[in-house]
């Protein structure tokens, strides 16, 4: 026996060194691979513009504290715009390519790129699209192309902007399982489709109104790179005008019907190549890496930190899909306390989450403000939690598109206590005082708990309210007639006061650098978010198995589905008070 135990303490060990040998050659591959990021452009280059892995403003910095290893990224929208800018003054770069665009960016964060796309051509580069069909998202950004190909049997999206919401209340009294909601504000409508089977005038007003200026600020920027009017666009889209290539042309939504081959021959007579003959070309992410040794001069002492708030707000360390007061206070304490850093951007894209975790962020952005200033940018969400982190910056600025306000509290604890009765569940309780047993699924709730948490949301609302009205030199009163839970475009929040400029990062950056007094700087990106050799290892270890599962469960449940589940995995990881928007906002 103790021979077969020796023999099995050697096997153990020849596995577990294995493993660790087999896993350290993947990390120092990994640190080595890591410094030779740069690519080689050739001349006569076309950038193509690749977005479908591209979904945050930032990619992220990660070091791995226990382990001497540190990785960035250069996959987000910020290394994209970085990327269009260098190629600007690139003699390699000739032009853009989109070829049947894939994107899951929001339309703030579309607007950027387009933006971008047009400073691009008017330094007399040529950018080109091409698309065998157009989402109504994908064709706002390929819009400002100088020539948009269509597939001759393809077709354009273009109709306008509709939102389904799903109300649960009979689905609840028939399964047993229900939410106890306790709430402020009459537009917080994230718990509604729990309370009732339809949706309430408030929220109806509040949707119509969110979707016409959201529509009106994708229709200006399509009307000027097509040289359309709002009124012959929003006659397209009632019409369907855009639902064949001979219609979209005929109505200069297009200009050229084409296959690709033929789009892959116009670029070449642009690049004065042969038809037999490939041109070159290199990826938007590819590009961005080379872009990020070049974008900012290092000579420059003067930094303005530009801290990116992403994700839902829950606590924690956080990470780029996450906003956890961890990351975010290290940030603010590192900018603040570095002479260099001359001014601080906040860059919020969040539709809100964990109240405590809004008031930490809070917090931390106040004591800042004492030592340097703090302008925020809004992306396509400040929503909620969102623009409670927002709200006392010294600017705040946002675009026409941004969603954002939702000021108002809600929670939300299941019940089961009917379906308990209905499958012969009984819950029986023994306290030694009578709030002792707090809350149980299983018992209807109590109203003297009812009271209680009904207490500490409005607490968390007054506290909320007051955050605003001091940011924004506003009235408690003021504040609480735009707030109720109600969400605003950047436009609209602009004209409540909510918000001080309509603009983008670049705007929200050069602002704060004149409020740093300083007109030679650079941009320095945070957060640099802590992890630890077991995360390395998860990440090396689980990254594969995650991307297998996600894909299958993409291909049984369809994009849709898959997106539902995650919004399920969501709503299970919240704990307590929520400053939350009410719902997801995707157009395509």
């Amino acid at each position: 026996m103790k021979f077969l135990g020796n023999v099995l303490a050697t096997v153990i060990g020849l596995f577990v060194f294995c493993m660790l040998f087999f896993f350290g050659i993947i990390i120092i591959g990994a640190i080595a691979g890591g410094n030779d990021d740069a690519i080689t452009v050739e001349e006569n280059t076309v950038i193509e513009l690749d977005l479908s892995k591209v979904t945050l403003d930032y990619a992220g910095k990660t070091s791995y504290k226990d382990f001497n290893y540190f990785e960035a990224d250069h996959d987000g929208v910020t290394d994209i715009l970085n990327a269009i800018e260098v190629a600007k003054k690139d003699d390699k770069i000739k032009g853009i390519s989109i070829v049947n665009l894939q994107s899951q960016l929001g339309m703030a964060q579309m607007k950027s790129v387009r933006d971008k796309l047009d400073e691009f051509k008017k330094t007399g580069k040529f950018v080109y699209a091409y698309g065998n069909n157009y989402t109504q998202g994908s064709y706002y950004l390929n819009s400002v192309a100088n020539q948009i190909y269509l597939n001759p049997v393809g077709t354009i999206d273009f109709k306008g902007l509709s939102a389904e919401i799903l109300y649960l209340k009979d689905l609840q009294e028939k399964s047993g399982v229900k939410f106890e909601v306790i709430r402020h504000g009459k537009y917080k409508s994230a718990v509604e489709p729990f309370l009732v089977q339809e949706m309430s005038p408030e929220n109806r007003e509040q949707m119509t109104v969110l979707l016409n200026s959201v529509w009106d600020a994708l229709l200006k920027d399509i009307a000027k790179s097509r040289k359309l009017s709002e009124l012959q666009l929003n006659a397209i889209a009632t019409s369907l005008g855009a639902r064949t290539p001979e219609l979209a042309l005929a109505n200069k939504m297009i200009d050229k019907i084409a296959y690709e081959d033929e789009y892959h021959n116009a670029i070449r007579t642009q690049l004065k190549v042969s038809e037999k003959e490939k041109y070159n070309t290199v990826s938007i992410t590819e590009y961005a890496k080379t872009a990020a040794l070049t974008v900012e001069d290092y000579t420059k002492e003067d930094i303005i930190a530009v801290i990116y708030a992403q994700g839902e707000i829950l606590s924690g360390e956080g990470d780029v899909n996450i906003i956890g007061e961890g990351s975010i206070k290290r940030s603010l304490e590192e900018a603040r306390n570095n002479d260099d850093v001359k001014a601080i951007v906040l860059r919020v894209d969040s539709p809100g989450g964990n109240a405590l975790t809004s008031e930490l962020i809070w917090r931390e952005i106040e004591i800042t403000k004492k030592t340097k200033p703090v302008v925020v940018s809004m992306g396509n969400y400040a929503a909620s939690g969102g623009y409670y982190i927002a709200a006392n910056a010294d600017r705040i600025f946002a675009e026409n598109n941004t969603i954002t306000g939702s000021i108002g509290v809600f929670g939300m604890l299941p019940n089961m206590s009917q379906l308990g009765k209905n499958i012969g569940i009984n819950a029986e309780q023994v306290k030694t005082h009578e709030n002792a047993s707090g809350y149980s699924i299983f018992e209807p709730m109590d109203e003297k708990y009812k009271e209680y948490a009904l207490e500490s949301i409005e607490k968390t609302y007054t506290t909320f309210l007051q955050r605003v009205a001091s940011g924004r030199k506003m009235t408690l009163a003021q504040v609480d007639a735009i707030g109720q839970g109600r969400v605003w475009t950047g436009t609209a929040a602009k004209k409540l006061g909510l918000v001080d400029e309509i603009g983008g990062l670049e705007d929200a950056i050069k602002y704060a650098a004149t409020l740093g007094k300083t007109k030679s700087y650079r941009t320095e990106n945070f957060p640099e978010y802590e992890k630890d050799f077991e995360d390395l290892l998860a990440n090396f270890t689980g990254i594969a198995a995650l991307q297998t599962n996600e894909q299958l469960l993409k291909e049984q449940l369809g994009e849709e589905g898959f997106q539902m589940l995650e919004q399920i995995k969501r709503i299970k990881s919240r704990k307590g008070i929520q400053t939350l928007m009410p719902y997801e906002l995707n157009i395509h």
